[in-house]
């Protein structure tokens, strides 16, 4: 057993936090849709999740510092460790907004953020600085997008914290609107690339990526982090003259993630249907759980800001999505689990 745990955590892929967003996601869109004891199991569930990976992440910085440093450097896993970012902050909100346990969300507020202080400079630095780069076809993926996930979820996770920092709340709520409007300018610079990457090479059914899901997941948060900055704006005079811009923005954020959405299915489609592209669990897919959850409670949340009722519909729709993407994922999960456990009982 320990051996297992030792090579689990040499091997751990660096997006894995992406099953904590996940997990988080889906729990907060079950607890907007009245599945409170839904939303409690996976909010504890997710706090096993959470502490098992960063236990692992740990052990790989002590046991296995060669091979982070060469992640962090690395075009295709770098961006991987931006999971953790928003895995600390939805967590976060799990646990304020099911258990109202506030003590724990400034905890994972400010570690969320710090880490993504040290992600954001140390993998760009270490991208920018590097000697020898690859093409843009291997080197360009959308987990690049996870840059912008962390960067709203930080925003996100302050607006909520705003109602329980005292005197504090209008500086917290001005940080919540720079992490915004900073997320926002990312995508713009990123999605380009990966729009000129798209269109103008050649695409193989390998290259479809689960996290390319993240293109909506982007917008999807910025919109959740929009909304609750026009939620909050009675505590912000700031926020207050910047109402209409705010909304306008958060419009523009739900329909580009709404334009997105028939895109990646027709993506979908062409990948597994027409190339026959074999359909297995991949960790990754937790990053394309995530945007379908994220869009359930985005555009919850978004309709009730801007008073928008007959979105309402939207919400529950994708999250029976994601529930059902979840589950089948966590199945994947376990089967690997399970057969990668017995190899070695049967090679013995």
């Amino acid at each position: 057993m320990p051996g297992a745990i030792d090579r689990a955590a040499a091997d751990l892929l660096p997006a894995y936090f992406a099953l904590v967003m996940a997990t988080g996601i889906v729990s907060l869109a079950a607890w907007i849709q009245g599945f409170a004891t839904l939303a409690r199991g996976m909010f504890w569930l997710n706090l096993a999740f959470f502490v098992a990976l960063w236990g692992l992440t740990a052990l790989r910085i002590v046991r296995h510092w060669a091979r982070l440093r060469a992640d962090v450097s690395s075009h295709s896993r770098g961006v991987g460790f931006f999971t953790a970012v928003p895995g600390a902050c939805v967590l976060g909100s799990q646990a304020l907004l099911i258990e109202d346990f506030a003590t724990l969300a400034w905890v994972l507020w400010i570690g969320g953020a710090a880490l993504w202080v040290l992600v954001t400079y140390a993998v760009f630095t270490a991208l920018t600085i590097k000697a020898e780069k690859p093409p843009l076809t291997e080197g360009l993926n959308g987990g690049w997008l996870v840059s912008i996930v962390a960067t709203q979820s930080v925003s996100v996770l302050a607006s909520q914290l705003s109602t329980h920092a005292g005197t504090g709340h209008e500086a917290l709520l001005f940080v919540a609107l720079i992490a915004w409007l900073g997320g926002a300018m990312l995508y713009v610079w990123i999605i380009s690339l990966i729009f000129y990457r798209y269109t103008f090479f050649p695409f193989r059914p390998s290259d479809l990526a689960p996290p390319y899901w993240i293109n909506m997941g982007a917008m999807a948060i910025s919109t959740l982090a929009g909304s609750m900055l026009i939620l909050s704006a009675s505590g912000s005079p700031l926020i207050g003259e910047l109402l209409p811009f705010v909304k306008g923005t958060t419009l523009l954020f739900w329909a580009t993630a709404t334009w997105w959405i028939p895109m990646l299915l027709i993506l979908g489609v062409w990948r597994h249907i027409v190339k026959r592209f074999p359909l297995r669990y991949d960790p990754l897919y937790w990053g394309a759980v995530f945007p379908l959850g994220m869009y359930s409670v985005a555009t919850a949340r978004m309709a009730g800001a801007i008073d928008l009722p007959f979105l309402r519909a939207v919400g529950p729709t994708f999250f029976y999505a994601a529930m059902a993407a979840w589950l089948l994922t966590l199945l994947g999960m376990g089967h690997r689990l399970v057969t990668r456990s017995a190899a070695p009982l049967a090679r013995g």
